[in-house]
């Protein structure tokens, strides 16, 4: 059965038009509210929230529609995506909800579910759930509507689950360290987190409005912090997205350290450590040719997945593996948390650094990436792919690359955007391969 609301990451729109509505938000409320309704104990869910304007709408839908099916409610306020899932286990909570839409500008916003595990809803929980969207919801009777509050002590829990994912030997005193925050969920606890372990922190985007989540700061606008780690002579630039669920670093040099790097880098030092499991990292398809060959210098394999945190995280469940991510910066460690954390990857990136004595700028570049290429191209909702003019120019694009490259070519889970990747050793084949495609795309859209 397709999918109807559920993307590759939770539900996702632009605000009061098709899916993201306060009536949808009740709705899923409702829905999910009676999915877990299980067994006799008293029923609880825990909501987070980023900083977009549309989250007080989300926020009040969800409550009203938790509450009506007989569940209560405890109310976050803007936490991180990690934090919602670290909490949802530890309040021994039947769901955990997060109302972001991520990276994405304000004008979107979204619903990511986690179950009582801290772990995001498998395909059979979303599937059911979308059944339960489209039925009348069976609503508590008056004895039994849920109650809804609010926790004041969020961020210190989350602040120090944080802190204990680092070893108590790493203090990071004497560190310089600009922390981006996006204006997003994570504004306050990550600086908070960084300072409270020693660090001289240099906050950008703390200051949310509303309006301004993700724009011109945060993983995916580097030209902020990357200005503001040389204007400050800081030894490294952190950077996260509007949920804080993403990470990309800022070397000291002002060069950008992707998600690949950042995988390469943890489970080496974990591996060494005798702590990395299954032999190896988890990461999509998008990842780099040069992780792969890096792992395989350390004697650990790279196992690819689809695109999406939650095959990454499938995967590594699947294989024992305990290092996990994307290139993108979703940076997974089952070992402190049940979803991607930003924070928490970025400590064990500043406890390299701390053990080495060393620039940013030779401990965070371990290998030289392959020439690699990315574009999107926007559709109109038709199905680009089925076009013979586009088969035609992917496969010509597989024949040049043959045996020294890689072609994927995906649709987006969020977006009406057909993504072409290729890599390659030779960057002008590369170039040539990912603009025949993308125009051929274009002109089938």
């Amino acid at each position: 059965m397709g999918r109807r609301y559920f993307g590759t990451d939770g539900i996702r729109g632009r605000v009061n038009e098709g899916t993201i509505t306060a009536s949808m938000a009740m709705r899923v409320g409702q829905a999910a509210g009676t999915h877990f309704l299980r067994g006799t104990h008293k029923h609880r869910v825990v909501i987070g929230k980023d900083t977009r304007l549309s989250g007080y709408m989300m926020e009040s839908a969800m409550v009203a529609g938790f509450t009506s099916v007989g569940m209560d409610v405890v109310l976050l306020g803007p936490m991180p995506t990690p934090a919602v899932a670290m909490l949802a286990k530890s309040m021994r909570a039947d769901l955990g909800v997060m109302i972001s839409a991520s990276h994405n500008q304000y004008e979107d916003n979204g619903i990511k579910l986690f179950g009582p595990d801290g772990f995001k809803l498998s395909d059979r929980d979303e599937l059911a759930i979308e059944t339960l969207l489209d039925q009348e919801p069976a609503l508590a009777p008056a004895t039994d509507v849920g109650r809804a509050r609010r926790i004041e002590d969020a961020r210190g829990r989350y602040i120090h689950a944080v802190k204990a994912s680092l070893s108590d030997s790493i203090r990071l005193d004497g560190l310089k360290i600009v922390v981006d925050c996006a204006n997003g969920a994570a504004y306050d606890v990550a600086p908070a987190a960084l300072w409270e372990l020693g660090a001289e922190v240099i906050e950008l985007g703390v200051s949310p409005d509303g309006f301004n989540i993700n724009r011109n700061v945060g993983s995916t606008a580097l030209d902020s912090i990357r200005a503001e780690v040389l204007a400050q002579g800081a030894d490294i630039g952190i950077a996260l997205d509007g949920d804080a669920d993403r990470l990309i670093v800022v070397d000291e040099q002002g060069n950008t350290v992707d998600g690949d790097q950042i995988m390469g880098l943890i489970a080496r030092d974990w591996h060494r450590q005798n702590r990395l499991h299954g032999g190896g990292v988890v990461a999509t398809v998008m990842s780099n040719l040069g992780l792969e060959r890096f792992l395989a210098t350390e004697g650990l394999s790279l196992i690819r997945t689809a695109v999406g945190d939650r095959h990454v995280l499938e995967a590594m469940r699947a294989s024992g593996c305990n290092v996990g991510g994307e290139q993108s910066g979703h940076m997974i460690l089952l070992d402190h948390a049940t979803t991607g954390d930003g924070t928490v990857a970025a400590l064990q990136v500043l406890a390299a650094l701390v053990r080495s004595g060393r620039p940013a700028s030779e401990v965070l570049h371990l290998f030289d990436p392959a020439p690699q290429l990315l574009r999107s191209v926007r559709h109109a909702g038709n199905l680009p792919l089925e076009a013979a003019s586009v088969k035609a120019a992917i496969a010509d694009g597989e024949a040049m690359l043959a045996g020294k490259g890689r072609l994927v070519i995906r649709r987006s889970g969020t977006e009406p955007l057909i993504r072409v990747m290729a890599e390659g050793d030779d960057a002008q084949t590369v170039q040539q391969v990912v603009d025949a495609i993308c125009d051929a795309v274009a002109q089938a859209a």
